[in-house]
């Protein structure tokens, strides 16, 4: 990591504005990407004046409502085919259709704390799209959600300068957490499932 920010500041301004919102985009897309430590470390970069904080901290921004807009469109006009056509096969319709209905009454609670649950922002914005959840409030609320996390990132990369890497153990831990619990929930759910199906077909004379 060390030797990647000291090349990061030998980039081009421009290069490291658009790097903070390639990696906040692919975040969306593909959840492993560390785009929230790239984030950090253009705070540092902020620290030592070869960026500015509003232009870092509008660009992450952009990137992270750019990649959730086409994680919704995604879900919006695919989710139906995958999931309720019976494409994954232990996820029946008819918990698609309680997942689409619950996400059109809490969605939107969802959506606020999105940027906060690293891991699962590709998932809610498919399940947003897919449930059809008004794309002009859900943007707007996405937007002021990644807004303040990734001013919390900037933010601490530039308070920390040169000791950025402090924040690495605290991101990485917060991470495991969160995504620990989201696969323990899941886990839950697929067990009910199995389960409910076995008594349902014990129950079959």
């Amino acid at each position: 990591m060390e030797s990647l920010i000291i090349s990061l500041q030998t980039l081009d301004p421009l290069l490291i504005y658009l790097l903070l919102f390639s990696m906040a985009f692919l975040e969306n897309i593909f959840p492993p990407s560390p785009s929230d430590m790239v984030i950090v470390m253009g705070g540092a970069l902020v620290g030592i004046g070869r960026v500015g904080f509003a232009e870092s901290l509008l660009c992450a921004t952009a990137g992270s409502v750019a990649g959730f807009m086409v994680m919704y469109k995604i879900g919006d006009w695919f989710g139906d085919h995958i999931l309720e056509q019976g494409k994954i096969g232990f996820i029946r319709v008819e918990t698609v259709h309680k997942v689409e209905e619950w996400f059109r009454k809490h969605g939107y609670w969802v959506i606020v704390v999105n940027r906060f649950l690293t891991g699962t922002r590709a998932v809610v914005s498919f399940f947003a799209g897919m449930s059809e959840m008004n794309f002009p409030l859900t943007i707007l609320l996405c937007a002021v959600s990644a807004l303040v996390w990734n001013a919390i990132l900037v933010t601490s990369g530039y308070l920390l300068g040169q000791n950025w890497q402090q924040i690495e153990g605290v991101l990485g831990t917060y991470s495991w957490v969160v995504t620990g619990l989201v696969v323990l929930v899941v886990i839950v759910l697929v067990a009910r499932y199995f389960l409910k199906k076995k008594k349902t077909e014990g129950e079959v004379p």
